[in-house]
């Protein structure tokens, strides 16, 4: 789906883009042309240099809009992870993430992930399916000890939505820094820790990260919350630890997704399960319409943008 927007009849537009979302307030000296991802890739592809890719729709819609558009400069990313897009932009051309539009919103399905837990929702969403009156006590929140592997702006965001509920949180990222734990003291820290989230990025050094030896060192009975990408849990490992009833978990994202009919998640004891929608909400789409406008705004203006990915990061 194709339309376009323009610059006052005053403006001489020095940018030409083409965005996947529409409502953008454009910055004088830039015209614009909406695509969501389907239908016809509107005209004057020639003219792109700033390119807004879909959200939705995988990378494909993004690689057919990348082969069609000779001049581009920048690409603009509304999700934190980039890693299926970044073999596709071009060499010399900018790549920036969605840093910072879901924040709210993954982070607060991460509390919804550990609090569903923690209270046992899903077995109480069955016995009220099945009509059953079952009371009974729950391990609950408060006084828990949560570690959040990779505090960046989703972890930051998370802990600020924990601090109402009387936990201990422990921050562990790439390297060490006041008040955060370098991720060699992983191992050393989750003997202690009750609840573990993960929301470091997929990256080569981070896949399989949460491997068979870190599990082993969680503590029993703790719970394991992933919204960050499939990739970085092995998943076998995870299995096997759920099937023996030592740990649980709560996953928004798997390996690979869609999640096929049959596989061994769909069934696995003590696992709550959601289709990879933390940055699903109502949140999204103001947050994203004006981080694309302060990038816009900086590209016209010649000034560094926001988020540019640089390293694996």
């Amino acid at each position: 789906m194709a339309s376009a927007l323009s610059v006052g009849s005053d403006s001489v537009a020095r940018v030409h883009a083409l965005l996947s979302i529409d409502g953008v307030d454009l910055p004088d000296g830039v015209t614009a042309d909406v695509w969501t991802g389907e239908g016809p890739l509107p005209d004057r592809l020639d003219e792109v240099e700033f390119f807004v890719a879909p959200y939705t729709g995988g990378s494909d819609a993004t690689e057919q809009a990348l082969e069609q558009l000779p001049n581009l400069k920048v690409v603009q990313l509304l999700s934190a992870g980039f890693e299926t897009v970044r073999p596709l932009v071009p060499e010399g051309v900018l790549l920036c993430n969605g840093r910072g539009i879901h924040d709210a919103s993954t982070s607060e399905l991460a509390l919804a992930l550990v609090l569903a837990a923690q209270r046992d929702l899903p077995e109480f969403v069955r016995t009220q399916d099945e009509g059953r009156w079952e009371p009974r006590r729950t391990t609950g929140l408060a006084d828990r000890t949560v570690l959040i592997l990779g505090h960046g702006s989703i972890g930051a965001a998370l802990e600020r939505r924990l601090e109402g509920f009387e936990v201990e949180v422990l921050r562990v990222a790439r390297t060490a820094r006041d008040g955060v734990h370098g991720i060699d003291e992983l191992p050393d820290l989750l003997p202690g820790v009750d609840i573990v989230v993960v929301l470091v990025p997929a990256t080569p050094q981070t896949k399989g990260l949460v491997d068979a030896q870190l599990l082993s060192r969680m503590k029993d009975g703790a719970l394991l919350v992933n919204v960050a990408r499939g990739s970085i849990v092995d998943q076998d490992a995870l299995l096997a630890e759920l099937r023996s009833g030592r740990l649980r978990a709560a996953l928004d994202v798997t390996d690979p997704e869609p999640l096929p009919e049959g596989h061994a998640l769909w069934s696995a004891p003590g696992l709550l399960l959601t289709p990879h929608v933390g940055g699903g909400t109502a949140a999204m789409a103001p947050r994203a319409r004006s981080l694309v406008e302060q990038q816009l705004r900086r590209w016209a203006a010649g000034e560094e943008l926001a988020n540019v990915i640089t390293g694996d990061y």
